[in-house]
């Protein structure tokens, strides 16, 4: 993976701006640790910082072919397929990269290429003489693309932070800023980038930017079919796709490892690599995450209902990886809240952010590429919300019930400009609002794929956002299989009593992965990304955030009501008693989401502008 930035105007020069290129390029440094390259043109600054896994000697960014020009972030993982076309229809290939193949497929079918594509990828292309950018991002949107737009000119990069190195972005929050981080944080509105005038491409949008203007299209959508196979046609199709999809991710040039849980999803692809791995003679690297003294302070609940310990065990030893298991204590846990943050550019997931950010700074020292499960709960319905009829056919987001609360804690003037249950409840039927179905369809799975929308585009784009910088915070690539486009296509149409077979969260994949694991890992009851259990944590995040509410240059009373601030504090957090968001975020979540935004206020500075 990579960093990239760009900069177009089309009345000026920018010869004069070369080093603001620099900087914003340096700002992406830790997304490309192993070399930067730069590109300049009348009215165009490209900027790439690499990190080096396909074709390490060759393949530098930018790269021209004849009149365009590419920087890019990501992967494609069917290169070898794309290249064949390519050289059918006269291409010759320089460099082993996926980078040439992408710009001359570019060149070959001009925006088109995107439907040719399988990977995770965001990518911009300068026509030199048609005088236009071209913009991109993978269709299930795993890899990030922000941009800022005025008048004749725009700038992009992979991170906020980099666009604040361009004196024509300043930090800005609006009111629908500041309703996105306390009615939706962590997740935000697709395409919205919290702060004012910055936005992002969708997952599956492109975008063209001349002297025409600038105009966004997508290019992909789920798409409701009739699903004609039988229960055993289904699980051998979904179980191909799976297979494949993981086997095309395990290839690299530079060290690749696989985070294993010990539960479903993890031990699924884990299971796949190792026999991959084993048919060419190589052992494969597994990478676990737990907490100090969590086997002596866990609590079973209705959530987790056992530790992930000795799951983890039986899996390493049955598929035979070399493990290493990675202890994180309460101290540096709550320390790292701070640069979580500053690695997504926004308050996060709390300790789940700050914790997967030590992670990856550990996995980093021995590897450059991990294969992750994440977001196979969103569309092979793993969640509580796509069992419960309360929550399935409930209006909003089913992971977030606190809206009343959180409007609660704002300040009354706002809260009385945004309309808090009108604005959330409008974000989540916008995402539905065209929503593909067939006729045949009744209520019930009109409801679930409205929940399959849902998920697909906000709370696996909130664990997405989360693994993306988290990751790259350190130079670490993180895959996942499972956000491949043809599994999500098949899966937004597998019947509901196929998908939760037995009458289990992600049946159908339970039944498919006997294939590869014990029977005991393979039906063991769904268990969240795993968080401390240390009452040491609860105690420092509130003793912190009591401290910083205390200084006098306390910045969330901006936005919220100081006498609710007050209650927080008296209460302990009793006074919220919704959870902040989805299953894991409860009252010590609750507590270092508001210090993030604290620092995230301190850090960035933006001028209110309500």
């Amino acid at each position: 993976m990579c960093g990239i930035a760009g900069w177009i105007d089309l009345k000026n020069s920018l010869e004069e701006y070369e080093n603001i290129m620099s900087e914003m390029s340096a700002s992406l440094t830790h997304r490309g640790p192993d070399a930067g390259g730069s590109f300049r043109d009348i009215g165009c600054l490209l900027a790439h910082r690499r990190l080096s896994v396909i074709d390490p000697e060759r393949g530098a960014q930018p790269m021209t072919y004849s009149r365009f020009t590419i920087v890019y972030n990501g992967e494609l993982y069917n290169t070898a397929e794309l290249r064949s076309k390519l050289k059918n229809l006269g291409h010759t290939f320089d460099t082993a990269s996926d980078t040439e193949v992408l710009l001359k497929s570019y060149a070959e079918w001009g925006g088109n290429c995107l439907e040719r594509l399988n990977g995770i990828y965001a990518f911009a292309v300068w026509d030199k003489a048609g005088r236009k950018l071209f913009l991109a991002r993978d269709r299930a949107g795993v890899k990030p693309l922000f941009y800022h737009r005025y008048e004749n000119g725009i700038v992009f990069a992979s991170e906020i932070k980099a666009l604040f190195r361009c004196p024509k972005v300043k930090p800005a929050l609006d009111e629908e800023g500041a309703a996105s981080l306390m009615l939706l944080g962590p997740a935000r509105k697709g395409g919205l980038g919290v702060f004012k005038g910055i936005e992002e491409l969708l997952p599956g949008e492109c975008a063209e930017f001349d002297a025409n203007g600038f105009g966004k299209r997508s290019y992909w959508q789920l798409k409701a079919v009739p699903h004609t196979e039988s229960l055993a046609e289904t699980a051998d199709h979904l179980g191909f796709l799976i297979k494949d999809s993981v086997e095309r991710q395990l290839v690299s040039d530079v060290p690749l490892c696989t985070f294993l849980s010990g539960g479903l999803d993890s031990s699924l692809i884990s299971a796949i690599a190792a026999r991959k791995y084993a048919s060419e003679g190589r052992r494969l690297s597994t990478y676990s995450i737990d907490y100090k003294d969590n086997r002596k302070n866990f609590v079973a609940s209705a959530f987790q209902p056992d530790e992930d310990a000795p799951w983890i065990d039986e899996m390493s030893a049955f598929i035979g990886s070399q493990h290493t298991n990675v202890i994180i204590d309460s101290p540096a846990l709550a320390e790292a809240l701070d640069p979580s943050m500053e690695a997504r550019d926004l308050p996060g997931m709390a300790d789940v952010d700050s914790s997967l950010y030590l992670f990856c700074r550990e996995v980093k020292k021995n590897f450059t590429v991990a294969v992750s499960g994440e977001c196979a709960d969103e569309i092979f319905g793993g969640y509580p919300w796509y069992h419960k009829p309360e929550l399935l056919f409930a209006e909003g987001f089913p992971w977030a019930r606190s809206t009343e609360k959180r409007a609660g804690l704002l300040r009354p003037e706002l809260a009385a400009k945004i309309h808090p249950a009108e604005y959330v409840r409008s974000a989540a039927d916008a995402t539905v609002a065209g929503m593909s179905v067939l006729d045949t369809d009744s209520g019930e799975e009109k409801a679930r794929r409205r929940m399959f929308l849902l998920n697909f585009y906000w709370f696996m784009q909130t664990l997405l956002d989360r693994k993306d910088r988290c990751s790259m915070a350190h130079g670490l690539e993180v895959r996942v299989p499972f956000c491949d486009h043809r599994i999500a296509e098949y899966a937004y149409n597998i019947p509901w009593e196929m998908k939760s077979l037995g009458g289990r969260e992600k049946g159908l994949v339970r039944k498919i992965s006997e294939r590869y694991l014990p029977h005991d890992v393979a039906w063991r009851k769904k268990s969240p990304y795993p968080k401390t259990h240390n009452p040491s944590y609860a105690k420092l995040v509130f003793d912190r955030f009591v401290k910083l509410m205390q200084e006098p240059d306390c910045r969330l009373p901006l936005i919220l009501d100081k006498g609710k601030i007050t209650e927080l504090i008296a209460t302990e957090g009793s006074s919220f008693s919704e959870n902040w968001y989805g299953q894991l975020m409860t009252t010590p979540q609750m507590f270092a989401y508001l210090i993030q935004l604290e620092l995230w206020f301190r850090k960035y500075d933006p001028e209110i502008q309500f």
